[in-house]
């Protein structure tokens, strides 16, 4: 690394898979990276864990570990097991299960998650966008109201506005992490269920708003499903700025020339393809753009 990438401090916002692959990537970074990962998710293993027991959605922050695990053990085998058979346990990540047996004995959700980490050495940092419980909830625009990431994702229409349900405050290490960043990454992933959330706490907001750090938007490689596939990358750019009080996306980070992005818009435009799955991003390409960015200021 050089001096500048040595003392960078990276903020990546996002969901499971499309922030995981972003964190893998940087995962060299060590510390200097912060994952802040969103926790509305209601579908599949979490959602039927968050049915049962509430609390916030693991399923994500899960994820984004099994992606940073670069040394496999019995540990991180045990973390990534999933149950299969006929019974109630199908399904089931036990990874989620251990995350919610250690908030059920009232540990903080972020501590339970630096526990994990370090049995599973892994030296990035993750938080939960809130530890508190909460919902996605979706406006749409005859006025009906839509809960839940499933739901949402499962609309004909874009919504009018998103809000987190209830008004949950944001995780006081994730917002310090935003106010110290140099760089801020939002994105890939789904954009409505897993970019948007966090951008939606009121603390990520005015953080965001202040901060004097390059943000920048990395789109996705493939066209989304769901109510967000029928929203141009400019509207998307727009949501964020408008989530964010206004604060200007500096750059996207693509991997084709956008020409319908207002000039004001840096585009940073690298094959960033994986070689088998081209809607997954190449970490090592990632990585390498990413490090451009941070060099060229």
């Amino acid at each position: 690394m050089t001096t500048k990438t040595t003392h960078t401090k990276i903020v990546a916002i996002g969901g499971g898979h499309g922030l995981g692959r972003v964190l893998s990537a940087l995962s060299s970074y060590g510390p200097q990276v912060t994952g802040i990962v969103t926790t509305t998710d209601n579908g599949g293993s979490t959602g039927r864990i968050r049915a049962c027991q509430g609390g916030i959605a693991w399923g994500d922050t899960r994820n984004c570990i099994n992606q940073l695990i670069t040394e496999p053990s019995v540990g991180s085998m045990i973390f990534e097991y999933r149950f299969r058979g006929n019974g109630e346990l199908n399904g089931h990540n036990l990874g989620n299960l251990m995350l919610t047996a250690l908030d059920n004995l009232s540990i903080r959700p972020l501590d339970a998650i630096n526990l994990i980490r370090d049995m599973l050495k892994v030296e990035t940092q993750i938080v939960p966008m809130s530890e508190h419980p909460a919902d996605l909830t979706a406006m749409l625009r005859n006025g009906d109201i839509v809960s839940g990431e499933t739901s949402v994702d499962e609309l004909n229409e874009v919504p009018l506005r998103l809000y987190v349900e209830p008004a949950v405050p944001a995780t006081k290490e994730g917002v310090q992490a935003i106010e110290h960043a140099d760089l801020i990454l939002l994105g890939p992933g789904s954009f409505l269920t897993s970019v948007m959330p966090p951008l939606l706490l009121k603390e990520v907001k005015q953080a965001l708003k202040r901060s004097q750090a390059k943000i920048i938007f990395i789109t996705n490689l493939d066209k989304e499903k769901g109510p967000a596939g029928a929203m141009t990358l400019e509207t998307m750019l727009h949501w964020c700025e408008r989530a964010m009080g206004g604060r200007a996306v500096d750059g996207v980070l693509t991997d084709h020339h956008r020409p319908e992005l207002a000039p004001r818009y840096t585009q940073i435009i690298e094959a960033l393809a994986s070689s088998n799955h081209e809607w997954r991003h190449n970490r090592e390409r990632l990585k390498e753009a990413i490090d451009k960015l941070i060099v060229a200021g």
